[in-house]
């Protein structure tokens, strides 16, 4: 556990580079790893690495970045639009940081330790079939073979390209502008693979100038949190990509922590974690906690220990979203006929 107040948080934010010599590096692998992007997209281009497709729709969705694009609120959003229409859909995930191998239906009393934490916050917050799998043609299969064809919608796809997919949408970041490919900066793909998209998804006030965009949908979303039955002066933790966003956001909703905790993304929550954000409570003098919906899922049993507890939800609201649905539905459909 990282232990930040406001003053140590932008000292955190503000803090050096690593040496001259190690940006050299790092600036050589990005670049070593840029050129075996580019030769892995090369030949899914050309046809040159197999493609599989399932027998029902695919829709991706991705980014360009590692975590904290907003993929799983987005995924929510979505599904909810397709219910609401009367589509029957399935999502498929890899389940990352799962302890469990193999392609597997997720179940929504579950834990996080089985399914990963963002498969079982979508089963449990749309009520679909939501299906596992490191290979997600399999998890497609079994979502086939068990309820029938349907639309998948594949999680985190982007680069998942041994999967043939109808319709491909992007989530892009402000950050994504300015970042640099891993291992030097957080982007898995350069900004000109969006050219591959269907559908580009601005976030965070994004220009949409600021990206290749010709010839793709451009739809802006936006993203925010309704904190509600929070204390006075609760200790805010999260264990997400980007923790900074999440206490901006609380004290823009009038929240002011007594301190502040951040973990790893994904942090599975152990006892030793409970007792330390106690201790932090009472020698802060804190009254209750507050975290994000994640980390309620990657609390599991120790939830009740923390009480009370405010669990905030993140609502994400996609612009003219009964437009853009119809241009996806269609653009399927016309892809699907003429397949």
């Amino acid at each position: 556990m990282q232990v930040l107040n406001e003053k140590s948080f932008s000292a955190l934010l503000q803090a050096s580079g690593p040496p001259e010599q190690g940006k050299v590096k790092m600036n050589l692998l990005a670049h070593v790893y840029g050129a075996g992007v580019q030769a892995r997209n090369a030949l899914y281009s050309r046809g040159a690495l197999p493609v599989q497709r399932l027998q029902g729709p695919v829709v991706s969705i991705g980014n360009l970045s590692v975590g904290g694009s907003g993929k799983t609120p987005f995924v929510s959003l979505l599904g909810e639009l397709l219910r609401d229409r009367g589509v029957n859909f399935d999502v498929l995930s890899r389940g990352y940081g799962r302890n469990t191998r193999g392609t597997i239906l997720v179940d929504p009393g579950g834990s996080a330790r089985d399914f990963g934490d963002e498969p079982l916050l979508i089963a449990r917050r749309l009520q679909v079939p939501v299906i596992v799998g490191e290979d997600r043609y399999q998890a497609g299969v079994l979502a086939e073979t068990q309820f029938g064809l349907q639309l998948h919608l594949l999680d985190d796809g982007f680069q998942h390209r041994a999967l043939a997919r109808d319709f491909d949408i992007v989530l892009v970041t402000p950050d994504d502008v300015r970042d640099r490919l891993l291992p030097a900066g957080r982007l898995r793909e350069p900004l000109a693979s969006l050219r591959r998209a269907d559908a580009i998804v601005l976030t965070g006030g994004v220009s949409v100038d600021s990206f290749p965009h010709e010839g793709r949908l451009v739809w802006r979303v936006s993203r925010g949190i309704s904190p509600t039955n929070v204390s006075s002066r609760p200790i805010a933790f999260c264990g997400i990509a980007r923790p900074s966003s999440f206490f901006w956001q609380l004290r823009a909703a009038g929240v002011e922590p007594a301190a502040e905790a951040v973990y790893r993304d994904h942090h599975a929550y152990t006892e030793q974690d409970i007792r330390q954000l106690l201790e932090l409570r009472d020698n802060c003098e804190g009254e209750g906690f507050v975290t994000t919906e994640k980390d309620s899922i990657n609390l599991g049993e120790h939830l009740s220990a923390l009480q009370p507890l405010a669990v905030v939800r993140v609502k994400m609201e996609l612009a003219d979203a009964a437009n853009a649905v119809d241009t996806m539905l269609r653009r399927i459909e016309e892809r699907r006929r003429g397949a």
